[in-house]
């Protein structure tokens, strides 16, 4: 697309367009876009407006797809709102949380699959002041003011840190192991043949797909999470300690593990305390993390 010219204080990418707030306007351009050929869409701001982080607005919410701008109920006063890719999350300034959009992957929270149009309240988590939420390409993340994690969605990647049918089918062996125990009777060694696909079988109960019900989620040695933040399939979350501790895809590194490898499991960033770091906060990008961290 090009260099804009003049500052741009916030962006919202999509697949085929980036949304810009510049000054006090609002700007979509379209992606492979001439720059001559001016923005497709723009919103000039209220007064005061351009301090709010996107992709709230005092009349709604922006996207950065068609209809570019979403109307909210005047009534549903919003501290923050994210994005998924098909879904919206809403935390209230009462520490409510409401979504909204496409539902086929739970993302939503409400216990089924069918999509809702209009913000309708989280109630399974009612009554629990929230602090944070963040939503992934299909999955959803919220934070209680007491810095406990809640998950819900799709956990195809691990991204939900709950056992995932596809991660255990790669760590599996490729062929059959052989074990060797001795009858209790008779002292004779026995050899059986245990095939992966039986093992998974057996643990298929425990597997999750689809958490359509915001789930608990204790992170290693009880820690209270402060901040997090979703990628497109992982996640990441900020302890009030100053750790870092992610899940999920991992195919790109994103996971800062020092390796490609998916995790159903959160397992802590080694990097920061190595180097005497304390992470402060984290921002997922689809396929990336960004960490803010300081000296101990």
């Amino acid at each position: 697309m090009g260099a804009l010219p003049g500052h741009c204080q916030d962006l919202l990418p999509s697949e085929s367009h980036v949304l810009l707030l510049r000054g006090a306007a609002l700007e979509v351009w379209a992606r492979g876009a001439e720059l001559c050929r001016g923005p497709s869409w723009q919103q000039q701001l209220h007064p005061g407006e351009a301090a709010r982080p996107l992709p709230l607005v005092s009349h709604g919410y922006v996207t950065p797809r068609p209809p570019f701008l979403c109307p909210l109920p005047p009534a549903l006063r919003a501290q923050k709102l994210v994005l998924g890719h098909e879904h919206v999350v809403l935390l209230g300034c009462a520490g409510t949380i409401y979504t909204w959009g496409c539902s086929r992957h739970g993302q939503l929270g409400h216990g089924g699959l069918e999509p809702v149009s209009e913000p309708r309240l989280v109630e399974a988590l009612d009554g629990m002041s929230m602090g944070d939420v963040a939503a992934g390409g299909w999955h959803s993340v919220s934070v209680s003011e007491g810095g406990d994690l809640y998950v819900w969605g799709w956990n195809e990647a691990g991204q939900l840190a709950l056992p995932s049918k596809a991660l255990a089918e790669k760590r599996a062996p490729a062929t059959a192991s052989v074990s060797q125990h001795e009858e209790p009777c008779t002292g004779q060694a026995e050899l059986k043949l245990t095939h992966p696909e039986a093992a998974l079988a057996a643990e298929a109960a425990d597997f999750i797909s689809i958490q359509a019900f915001p789930a608990l989620l204790d992170l290693p040695e009880g820690s209270e999470v402060s901040k997090v933040s979703c990628g497109s399939r992982h996640t990441a979350a900020v302890t009030r300690t100053g750790k870092l501790y992610t899940w999920g895809w991992g195919k790109y590194g994103q996971l800062g593990h020092k390796d490609t490898a998916s995790s159903d499991q959160p397992r802590q960033v080694g990097y920061f305390p190595a180097n005497g770091l304390t992470v402060e906060d984290v921002v997922c990008g689809p396929w990336n993390t960004y960490i803010s961290a300081v000296e101990k």
